[in-house]
């Protein structure tokens, strides 16, 4: 009984010769095509390999450049979320030709109504006003150019609150669009599949600002960062810094942190 046991065992797990023999064909049709016993894919059954992991993962030592770089980005830009290992290469910000708007309109709005306040006797004249309203005029026009001044002071911060930052080992876009409103994108180097720049028209030629564009791969998501002073010169360190981190070589910058 035994021996027919250890037969039996034998049979249902077949040594490496007599799968390879199972592997081959029986025999061929008539377009010369191999016709196999079973699936060859339900023959060679894929090995399961383990790994373990330890508990307590030793950390990696840092170099005293590493933590000095790392030190000084957060001193910098406290607000970053950044690994022990990890500095920033480059802070773009938004070039001030995107200001010249909001300064225009809250410069030219302002100037009206103090010109209203300074000029209410001879309005009313013209008008037919009565010069007694000159103070509820004046009241008006101050709240009015106060609320103008606040207003043009929000739409700069929201302006100038949005960042671009390129670490050694990840890109963080900071995205302000109203002052309650704010949103933080992370991209791994790795991620990163391309990297563009674009200038359209004379004014941007010329005062040399435009716009860097990113894709990443498997959810092919876009990012774009508008009004960058010097594009050209992001985009090269940036697609430098992808290549370098995705070769294994350290990646770095010799001049330090690069903001403009």
């Amino acid at each position: 009984m035994r021996d027919k046991w250890e037969h039996r065992g034998m049979s249902m797990n077949p040594s490496a010769d007599q799968q390879e023999e199972q592997i081959k064909p029986i025999a061929y049709d008539v377009d010369g095509k191999p016709l196999y016993a079973a699936p060859p894919d339900v023959l060679q059954k894929p090995s399961v390999v383990h790994v373990s992991r330890a508990y307590e993962p030793v950390a990696a030592e840092l170099s005293p450049e590493t933590k000095q770089r790392h030190e000084e980005s957060m001193k910098l830009y406290p607000w970053l979320n950044l690994s022990d290992h990890e500095y920033v290469i480059s802070a773009v910000r938004r070039h001030p030709i995107g200001l010249w708007g909001t300064v225009a309109v809250t410069t030219i709005v302002v100037s009206l109504a103090f010109s209203v306040m300074m000029n209410y006797g001879y309005i009313a004249e013209l008008f037919g006003l009565s010069l007694q309203s000159y103070g509820v005029v004046l009241l008006i026009g101050m709240l009015f150019t106060a609320l103008t001044l606040i207003v043009g002071y929000l739409a700069i911060w929201v302006y100038t609150n949005n960042h671009f930052f390129l670490t050694n080992e990840s890109v963080i876009q900071e995205i302000q669009t109203s002052i309650f409103s704010h949103n933080e994108q992370t991209v791994s180097l790795m991620n990163v599949e391309d990297a563009s720049f674009s200038q359209r028209g004379p004014l941007q030629v010329l005062l040399d600002y435009g716009s860097i564009r990113l894709s990443t791969e498997g959810e092919e998501s876009t990012y774009r960062f508008d009004y960058v002073q010097n594009p050209k010169r992001h985009i090269a360190i940036l697609n430098n810094a992808v290549e370098a981190f995705k070769n294994g070589r350290p990646v770095e910058v010799p001049d330090g942190i690069i903001d403009n």
